[in-house]
């Protein structure tokens, strides 16, 4: 009976915990508000079905509190994994907030009751930001550390949008981790025009952070209220000591702004007409001054710089000859740890050691990079026999105290006993110089006999034709290879040349995809596409980077290759045709095809034009 009613009370206590695990209740709002801006608040309760009681609201004495705008309720049913479905209760309460005064303040949390328990909410800290200052007559310039070119009829001022290229830290010693943050600020709305062209790091290890998603939130800078976005982030380790640059970013918009108008009507106050305007926004350079390392390094210290635990285990202390030992050493922590050196365990002379299983596991956030590294090391003792594993050392350099620190292994003892086929008893043993008197109880060495055995005289194959050709063939071979081989480095160092070799190839894979957007009818990535497949086929023949690329200097360069006034207008038919239908309304299919067949033949033409 007792224990029948300790599995009861074991299996209603764990009925009751999955039951609370099930409920939850959560407050919501903006992260972000400006003084006198009216803002709401949701409390969410999650439930299995019951319905939630006593709320308790909590109010904040530096937010004033405008209405409550009510209860909402709703249920929702899923299926689990098991196939069994489950309903889910929802109640929602709202309010609507005040912001006072500038800061940085907390809703303390509400409560409320399901059954006989109480649940209570998480508390909010919310950013109230100053109101927008007025902004300065428009100068032409940007905000620094960006700038921002405009092409369009609407107006744009470059404080509108731009992006800000943030380091965390502008110096810091070798192999020290730094966060780098792309943050596009905006006042209109805007999308990519293509892909962003972001700095090489070149000099620092990266490691990209992923982003869950693309949430704007407001922030406060140079006295106006932006929405900004994080378009990417990356910790960067320097791998050498100096002043390092990070190069600037290239970023194409198409931004939303207002259409200017020479006269006014009477509908301006109900209508306001947007206009697509493309903008170049870039991010300026930023220097990172690269500390070298103090002296008094640590003979064990490979580079490692950081904060590190190390731990280490064997599999057992006792085996038999010719079985496998494993040491396990296991070093976790913050650093650029997946390029971190192993330590060394050294075993006796007389085990075979295997090549170390590795396997690191990382997390990569704006803190750095976290995880552990485990190294397994590997090794078959051969003999009977007590050995001693000695310790291994990991030193690195601790970011906090401003020292070098030293992380050791675990000594291990090991005692290995003869195995049952009766190898392995001892180790040899050598009584003398004559090479007959070494006693071993492995069979593993047989020594050259060289007594009792004849020479028998035959033909040689030294001194015959044949001979020489073997020698002759092979080098003949070696020499016309080499003559090959530096005549394709001497073409493939020449970068312009290769560009304008592979020209054609790459435009051909741009217009298969075009096709391919043309029979989907996906009318806006087949104008992308076909102005992708122009530009860069331009860039490689003429080797002018992409975004030195005008249609003046593309005039000026095709006439210098020999191209006639109507190749070069229909190129730039081509450009003008596919940057007008990308937001123009909608383009049948026949202007499709017909811009498609365009650009091929304006390609095929090119190409004949040059081989001649």
């Amino acid at each position: 009976m007792r224990k029948l009613f300790f599995l009861f009370t074991i299996l209603c206590w764990g009925s009751a915990n999955v039951f609370s695990q099930n409920i939850t209740f959560k407050a919501t709002s903006e992260k972000a508000v400006v003084v006198n801006q009216q803002f709401r608040v949701t409390y969410t309760l999650t439930t299995n079905g019951e319905t939630g009681k006593d709320f308790r609201f909590q109010e904040s004495k530096d937010f004033e509190v405008l209405f409550d705008t009510g209860k909402e309720m709703g249920t929702s049913a899923f299926m689990d994994g098991s196939g069994k479905v489950v309903s889910r209760h929802t109640e929602s309460f709202k309010f609507v907030f005040l912001a006072k005064k500038e800061g940085t303040f907390t809703i303390p949390p509400s409560t409320i009751k399901v059954g006989n328990s109480e649940y209570k909410s998480n508390e909010l800290t919310i950013k109230v930001l100053p109101p927008d200052q007025t902004p300065p007559a428009s100068s032409g310039q940007g905000n620094s550390g960006q700038s921002a070119n405009s092409s369009g009829s609407g107006t744009s001022s470059s404080d509108d949008v731009f992006i800000r290229m943030h380091v965390s830290k502008n110096s810091v010693y070798e192999n020290e981790g730094l966060l780098v943050t792309f943050k596009l600020y905006t006042l209109i709305n805007v999308e990519f025009a293509n892909q962003p062209k972001f700095p090489e790091f070149e000099g620092f290890s990266a490691y990209e952070i992923e982003q869950s998603g693309n949430q704007a939130s407001l922030e406060n800078y140079n006295g106006r209220n932006y929405q900004t976005v994080i378009i990417k982030q990356t910790i960067l380790y320097p791998i050498h000591s100096g002043k390092i640059t990070i190069g600037a970013g290239k970023f194409d918009v198409i931004a939303q702004v207002r259409s200017q108008q020479r006269q006014r009507s009477i509908f301006d106050d109900f209508l306001t007409i947007m206009t697509p305007v493309k903008k170049s926004l870039t991010t300026s350079p930023v220097t990172i001054d690269v500390k070298p390392l103090p002296p008094g390094k640590p003979a064990s210290f490979s580079g490692a710089v950081g904060d590190y635990k190390m731990t280490s285990s064997i599999s057992t202390n006792k085996l038999k000859s010719n079985d496998a030992v494993t040491v396990k050493a296991t070093i976790s922590g913050n650093g650029n740890i997946k390029l971190i050196t192993n330590p060394e365990i050294v075993f006796p002379n007389d085990f075979d050691v295997l090549d170390p299983v590795i396997n690191t596991n990382s997390k990569i956030s704006q803190g750095g990079v976290n995880g552990t590294k485990t190294i397994e090391y590997n090794a078959i003792p051969r003999f009977a026999g007590d050995f001693t594993i000695p310790k291994a050392e990991f030193s690195f350099f601790d970011l906090k105290s401003g020292t070098y620190k030293t992380l050791t292994t675990e000594e291990f003892q090991l005692h290995v006993e003869q195995d049952a086929s009766g190898n392995g008893g001892t180790a040899p043993i050598i009584n003398s110089s004559n090479k007959q008197d070494v006693r071993f109880l492995g069979k593993d060495i047989l020594f050259i006999k060289t007594e009792g055995y004849h020479f028998h005289k035959g033909t040689f194959f030294y001194g015959t034709i044949n001979y020489a050709l073997f020698y002759i063939i092979p080098a003949l071979l070696f020499i016309i290879l080499f003559i090959i081989y530096r005549k394709q480095a001497a073409e493939n160092a020449n970068i312009a040349l290769v560009r304008t070799k592979k020209a054609n190839k790459v435009a051909s894979k741009r217009l298969k995809m075009a096709a391919k957007y043309l029979k989907e009818n996906k009318k806006e990535a087949f104008y992308d596409e076909i102005l992708k497949a122009v530009w860069g086929y331009l860039s490689d023949k003429l080797n002018i980077p992409v975004s030195a690329l005008t249609k003046d200097n593309v005039d000026a360069n095709l006439t210098q290759y020999g191209a006639g006034e109507n190749l070069i207008g229909d190129f730039r038919n081509i450009l003008d045709t596919a940057e007008f239908a990308r937001f123009a309304p909608a383009q049948g299919s026949g202007e499709m095809d017909e811009l498609y067949n365009s650009t091929v033949q304006a390609i095929d033409k090119m190409e004949s034009t040059i081989k001649k």
